[in-house]
């Protein structure tokens, strides 16, 4: 499939989209939104893909926020409804991808480009890398899912912090209040990404997948209903080949062969 605002790359086992408008800092005009979604979708059901990379193109950038041409022509509360819940869809979409996503943010991630890299299942920085939700600057607030995952990632207070005063905060401040994950020297990024991509595609792909659900369902349960949901995750992969290739494969000491069902 062709596209205009973003790049698509197979590398087994990983695939890689590339948010690629670097003229205007990657912004997340309607087209790309789109676009990220079809992508998605493909990649979802490559089989030779296991593990998502997501980044943006040139070292300025991962997305430095929403297209503000788009944002300005908003004329009513009922677009505006519409234009949220586009954003919130994908980073929904992002979360409930079947393999894992891994967040590659270089440079600036403000705006529905924090948003959508906080939706991602693990997230690394270069050290030139910023996160910020500078949307109160323009009468806005955090629109694609911020303000909500945001809290939840970070804690109400840092939350708060963030979204009412606007400002900015470079990679080691955002590994220390648990944003992300690791921090790399910016040439080292997409090595790094790939290698924790091919890593994850090495184990079973029922398990990653279960595993990613139980954590994202389970977030925001009762700790008495999330482990009622990872029972039922784990009650269903011990009904699987995989199980026990794996179990064999260990008690032979070598490498499984996994078949993913």
């Amino acid at each position: 499939m062709t596209f205009e605002d973003i790049l698509v790359e197979i590398d087994e086992p990983v695939g890689i989209i590339t948010l690629n408008r670097p003229g205007v800092l990657n912004a997340l005009r309607n087209r790309l939104l789109s676009e990220f979604s079809r992508a998605l979708v493909d990649l979802d059901e490559h089989n030779g893909v296991q593990a998502v990379v997501v980044t943006g193109a040139g070292e300025k950038a991962f997305a430095a926020g929403a297209d503000i041409a788009e944002l300005n022509a908003i004329a009513t509360a009922r677009t505006g409804v519409e234009q949220a819940r586009r954003g919130q869809a994908l980073t929904r979409q992002i979360e409930r991808l079947r393999k894992p996503v891994i967040m590659a943010v270089n440079g600036f991630a403000l705006g529905g480009g924090c948003e959508i890299a906080m939706a991602g299942d693990i997230l690394i920085a270069s050290d030139n890398a910023k996160f910020g939700q500078p949307e109160v600057n323009l009468g806005l607030l955090p629109g694609y899912g911020g303000s909500q995952r945001m809290t939840r990632l970070v804690g109400k207070g840092m939350a708060m912090y963030l979204c009412l005063t606007g400002e900015m905060i470079d990679a080691r401040e955002a590994l220390r209040i648990g944003l992300v994950q690791k921090v790399v020297p910016l040439p080292e990024l997409m090595t790094e990404a790939k290698r924790i991509g091919t890593l994850i595609a090495s184990k079973a792909p029922l398990a990653v997948a279960a595993c990613k659900r139980a954590i994202n369902g389970g977030a925001h349960l009762s700790i008495d209903d999330g482990l009622a949901l990872e029972a039922l995750e784990f009650g269903t992969l011990v009904d699987t080949e995989d199980i026990r290739e794996g179990t064999r494969a260990f008690l032979e000491k070598r490498r499984p062969d996994w078949k993913g069902r």
